[in-house]
């Protein structure tokens, strides 16, 4: 089986989300089943040094874009076993930034375009292409469009991975002529229109053999239409060709007894020595020195999407009435990052308030903590829980999207589960699911067995990699 894997990021060239985590570890995690699985990626210009030097230039040429020629190249660099391609135009990529500029529409259609008609430089025929999000989701629509001719693509199946349907990549209808070069029947039949504009995801949905999305829960919540972003219609239009994977956790990379970034290393066995991580964290962040004191983690971006007017509303409270500490690292809007350094403020003993990106400081926020908040309005899969689990904080999360298939609530009459679930976009019920937890710390026997059940939770890539496969095997079978 051949998969060409298309994102627009992967840990550990550049990342900015949690798709490159994804692009990182997924393939690596299927070559491991036998998939000969490579990756295609845009040559940003903030790629590090250390692998731009060591990669190998296989092609320069030109593809068009509409009306006009542009340059493209590719270079191939090898990294555990996978192959790693990437398109290169530094008009396109050479920036300081990765997404967000006003020819986006351009630079991304582009790298759609040239994936497919590279596919005879790099002699690599798969049997499927799975797209990831927007910007790549115009890959099917090209190749069903523009390719069909060629016998060597006519047997190439599509899926396309959702990670968020927030973000569709919508832009001006102009596009359909001036950068897409697309008839403009392909606009008036609505397959890429949308609300009078053109919108990438849109085409990708409707092009694609296949869709998948990064949870089971997910999957079904995007086909209502408070998740559906306006395209639940559609969605449920194709319910039959739409399927959710939770993605896994690259345990490589997130393992309590191997992380350098921690004070103190450990592992199930040694999960005493967490509260070794406290003491130093709570001395390195000025807190009182306090080992048995809960200490309740936040780690997010600071936007409405991750429930923080949850938080706004009851922390106060919370920290009025509960002997607890409150750890906060990220960074976002401005409401939020004055309103947790006014928390610090009012609450100086028990609260650090750190609004910066410190990958250093977030891992050992998750290794001293002994609850991981997590109050999400929505979240497709989300990343933060299945860290704080392998690394032993227990999360306090809101049921829904891959919260609720990753987390199984705490029940004390059998010991099962490993994190604490509320199910409304309540701040009352996220204090509530917060005391539960608080309650049950209190007692250090209960405690380290609901400890013990999240550390022992499997969520390598290992189990989702089988189910990419078999996913990839029923597409090839349509």
């Amino acid at each position: 089986m051949k998969v060409l894997y298309v994102a627009s990021e992967a840990v550990p060239f550049c990342k900015t989300g949690g798709l490159a985590d994804v692009a990182g570890s997924l393939p690596k995690a299927l070559r491991l089943e036998g998939v000969d699985i490579r990756v295609i990626m845009p040559k940003f210009g903030k790629i590090g040094n250390e692998f731009r030097q060591n990669m190998e230039h296989i092609y320069s040429g030109e593809i068009n874009v509409s009306w006009r020629s542009k340059f493209v190249g590719v270079d191939k660099y090898e990294l555990d076993g996978v192959t790693y391609y990437f398109v290169d135009n530094e008009e396109y990529y050479n920036r300081e930034g990765f997404y967000g500029y006003d020819d986006d529409a351009e630079r991304f259609s582009f790298f759609c375009r040239a994936v497919l008609n590279l596919l005879p430089v790099i002699d690599f025929w798969p049997d499927v292409i799975n797209s990831n999000d927007w910007h790549a989701s115009l890959i099917s629509v090209f190749l069903k469009l523009e390719h069909m001719g060629d016998e060597r693509y006519q047997n190439i199946k599509t899926m396309l991975t959702i990670h968020n349907l927030k973000y569709q990549g919508v832009f001006p209808k102009d596009v359909m002529g001036d950068v897409l070069g697309l008839d403009w029947k392909y606009f008036n039949n609505g397959d890429l229109e949308f609300y009078d504009a053109v919108n990438f995801m849109k085409g990708g949905i409707i092009y694609s053999d296949f869709i998948s999305t990064v949870s089971r829960t997910y999957a079904q919540e995007i086909q209502y239409e408070f998740f559906g972003e306006h395209l639940d219609g559609l969605l449920r239009s194709r319910h039959d060709d739409l399927y959710g994977i939770v993605n896994g956790l690259d345990y490589d990379r997130y393992n309590p007894l191997t992380d350098k970034n921690l004070f103190e290393t450990y592992d199930i066995e040694s999960s005493d020595r967490k509260r070794d991580n406290k003491e130093q964290l709570q001395t390195f962040l000025g807190l009182p020195k306090n080992r048995r004191i809960p200490m309740v983690a936040l780690i997010s971006r600071l936007v409405e999407a991750k429930g923080l007017d949850l938080i706004v509303r009851m922390m106060d409270e919370i920290l009025q009435h509960e002997e607890i500490q409150f750890v906060m690292i990220g960074t976002g809007d401005k409401v939020y990052e004055d309103w947790f350094k006014g928390l610090k403020w009012r609450f100086p003993t028990q609260v650090s308030t750190n609004i910066l990106f410190d990958n250093t400081l977030a891992q050992r926020i998750y290794a001293a903590a002994d609850i991981f908040l997590m109050p999400s309005s929505y979240e497709p899969c989300g990343i933060g829980q299945l860290i704080a689990m392998r690394y032993g904080a227990i999360p306090v999360a809101r049921e829904t999207g891959g919260l609720k298939d990753t987390i199984q609530q705490y029940d004390k009459y059998t010991g099962l589960g490993n994190g604490f679930l509320f199910a409304n976009i309540n701040a009352h019920d996220m204090m509530y699911a917060l005391k539960r937890a608080l309650s049950a710390y209190e007692n250090p026997e209960i405690w380290s067995q609901i400890v013990k059940n999240a550390m022992e939770t499997d969520y390598s890539w290992s189990e989702s990699a089988k189910e990419y496969k078999k996913l990839y095997e029923k597409l090839m079978a349509k």
